[in-house]
């Protein structure tokens, strides 16, 4: 059995939630799409707000099941849409951008028709689309990038318009009992564009001719008669989901729980359409520091460049594999423990049977090709209260404690590991140091820590992490703490001025004996 099929023997079986939703399209397809046609993945994006962490996970996390499916099938095409809704009205001014009264000015027009408040591209929506791009591209991500004002003005999305009109009244069946009444009066599939104001109107429309795309409605100028097609209108929200999976032939888009009833109408109005509504599944929503749900327009997300100040791009895509359909908090705070544990499975990786590797997040992260060193020599925590110390704020002198702790690693030659400590030094400057606050132990821990002291003052300075280790265990049990526990909370709190810390062992060698008996004395010289 070669590699491949061992792959696709576990993939068939695996509890991972990517191959899981890999393999609803196997039963949509059993014997493949045809004339070997790719199977179309799509992610949506509305670019009325600065992109963030939230919006970009569905691309992660549709890439997954993407890369799942490639293995169940042992490589059959596959394509990912990246689709902008740049065409939308402008609804409210967000909160998080520059000229809001130059912006609000602009209410009601499509999002490509609104200057760039930044002022570095031909429209908002240009401006937006070229940030999230620029997140994609930065993951190395495979996708098809596509404007909803393209399609509709280059007339691609021409003939479900057309479908649209024939279809009124299946379409407006669905809709209307899921509105108030007075939305009722209102509502309209189709969007017109105001050959007056510009703006995309909320107002009824009349089908004149479904064949010629003909409509009409009233604008501020009075009854205009025109054509639905060539960008002319567009597609009301849930209608244009259905006409886009239709006219696209999407097999695959996954959802925010938030969007559980769109989803709902708008797979009846695809069927309505002729089409056939994709799989997919409802993934739970991220939350922000006060569990509040993240928004574009809010800005109370985080954007990927403060994540990637602190955290590296493995880690981000770890976090955001894991549990999609629990909700989950996203801040600054998560940032170590989500870089540390995405090491630690990437460590186990290698020494896993192949059924376990597909249930590790590393896997679906890298696509099963796992980059060397398979681990470091040290974790992102250790390194946060080296570089929390006085005088071991900048990259190079850290590097010069790592290369002493562990002498065969070099910025060249260890690029992650360079990369982690730089994002180490940033975190530590900006979040732990104004934190920390080293108290004066107490007559127990006092003389705990002269023993602590003496113990160390007996051992050669390359001494390793777990001699240390055992010592400290040693002289922890030699003195009357309630239990080993609150000894190292007494050494994290003394020496490095946090309630919790690091193993002390590893500390220790890292940092150097001399350093660190230098740290105990500080600690001993602090009045009680």
């Amino acid at each position: 059995m070669t590699e491949m099929d061992a792959i696709r023997e576990a993939a068939l079986v695996s509890k991972a939630w990517p191959y899981e939703e890999a393999r609803k399209l196997l039963k949509r397809w059993p014997d493949g799409k045809p004339n070997g046609e790719p199977m179309i993945f799509e992610t949506g994006y509305g670019p009325s707000g600065l992109p963030h962490i939230g919006t970009f996970n569905e691309v992660a996390r549709t890439t997954f099941v993407r890369q799942a499916y490639e293995e169940l099938t042992g490589g059959a095409p596959t394509r990912l849409i990246a689709f902008t809704d740049d065409m939308d009205g402008l609804r409210k001014v967000p909160d998080n951008v520059p000229e809001q009264e130059m912006l609000a000015q602009h209410l009601g027009k499509p999002l490509t028709q609104i200057p760039d408040p930044f002022g570095s591209h031909e429209s908002f929506a240009h401006h937006n689309n070229a940030m999230l791009r620029h997140f994609l591209d930065r993951f190395g991500f495979d996708y098809d990038f596509l404007s909803a004002t393209e399609c509709y003005s280059s007339g691609r999305f021409d003939e479900i318009i057309r479908q649209v009109l024939r279809n009124w009244d299946g379409v407006m069946g669905v809709m209307l009992p899921t509105l108030r009444e007075e939305r009722r009066q209102t509502y309209s599939p189709i969007l017109p564009v105001s050959p007056s104001s510009g703006k995309v109107l909320q107002v009824p429309v009349q089908v004149i001719d479904a064949e010629e795309g003909l409509i009409a409605f009233e604008d501020e100028e009075g009854r205009v008669q025109q054509s639905a097609l060539g960008g002319n209108a567009k597609l009301q929200w849930k209608v244009d989901w259905a006409a886009r999976w239709v006219a696209l032939g999407v097999d695959y888009e996954m959802a925010g729980k938030d969007l559980i009833d769109s989803v709902t109408q708008s797979s009846k109005i695809a069927r309505v359409l002729g089409g056939r509504p994709p799989e997919g599944f409802n993934y739970e929503m991220f939350l922000d520091e006060k569990g509040e749900k993240i928004s574009k327009s809010k800005g109370n997300g985080l954007s990927l460049e403060e994540w990637l100040r602190y955290g590296s791009e493995p880690s981000l895509a770890f976090y955001i594999y894991r549990e999609p359909k629990k909700a989950k908090s996203l801040h600054l705070g998560l940032i170590p423990r989500a870089v540390d544990e995405y090491w630690q499975f990437r460590g186990n990786y290698a020494g896993q049977p192949t059924e376990q590797r597909l249930g590790n997040p590393v896997h679906h992260i890298h696509n099963g090709r796992i980059p060397a060193p398979e681990s470091l020599p040290l974790t992102y925590g250790l390194l946060l209260n080296l570089v929390s110390l006085p005088g071991v704020h900048d990259k190079e002198t850290a590097w010069r404690f790592v290369q002493r702790y562990a002498p065969d690693t070099s910025p060249d030659t260890h690029a992650e590991l360079d990369e982690l400590i730089g994002l180490a030094v940033n975190y530590a400057r900006d979040f732990v140091v104004p934190t920390l606050k080293r108290r004066p132990p107490n007559e127990v821990e006092v003389a705990a820590l002269k023993d602590l002291d003496a113990e160390l003052a007996k051992l050669p300075g390359d001494a390793d992490g777990e001699a240390i280790q055992n010592i400290v265990f040693e002289v922890g049990k030699r003195h009357p703490f309630e239990s080993l526990r609150g000894w190292f909370q007494a050494l994290y709190e003394t020496l490095l001025g946090s309630s919790q810390g690091p193993r002390m062992g590893s500390f220790i060698a890292l940092y150097g004996i001399d350093n660190s008996r230098r740290l105990i004395a500080e600690a001993l010289a602090k009045p009680a």
